[in-house]
């Protein structure tokens, strides 16, 4: 298998409705996007454990990440710009977070990028560097001595909706 999909890891969800993280804040939390190879398959079922960037047996280890010195980091890049918004009206409902496009520098050459994790580079409870989501970017995409920026969806890096009955 491989990458297929985007999601929200559901475990995340959970953490953050029973308040399991020690100190979710999106306001002073570093956020960051790790860039990843086609050699996993990315699952939102998973526990926080197996969401976390480079943990144990998780998928989201540096041996299946995509990275430069000095242009795309190993660990991912900080996310700015980042916002979370609300919208609830009589017959919808979502939650939606959104960044500014996260780029690295001017002379990256990166291959085989097939999507992204995004984690919290600050939480410590109930896992390190915790996945929040992942992101398939549609297919390889690559770049050679140049710039390589996530363009984040309008809609969201990850957005939750519910439409009332």
């Amino acid at each position: 298998m491989a990458w297929s999909g985007s999601a929200i890891f559901r475990q995340w969800i959970a953490d953050c409705l029973t308040r399991t993280q020690t100190s979710l804040n999106f306001g002073t939390d570093v956020p960051k996007a790790a860039l990843y190879n086609n050699s996993i398959t990315p699952d939102n079922n998973v526990t926080a454990a197996l969401s976390a960037y480079n943990a144990g047996t998780s998928q989201w280890l540096t041996a299946n990440e995509v990275s430069q010195a000095g242009q795309w980091a190993t660990g991912g890049v900080a996310l700015s710009g980042t916002s979370g918004t609300t919208h609830f009206n009589d017959t919808s409902s979502a939650v939606w977070y959104t960044a500014s496009n996260t780029a690295s520098g001017s002379a990256a050459t990166l291959a085989n990028v097939y999507g992204t994790l995004v984690y919290d580079d600050t939480l410590t409870a109930p896992v390190a560097d915790q996945g929040i989501c992942f992101n398939y970017f549609g297919g390889v995409q690559s770049v050679t001595s140049g710039t390589f920026t996530v363009v984040w969806h309008a809609n969201g890096i990850w957005r939750i909706t519910d439409t009332v009955a």
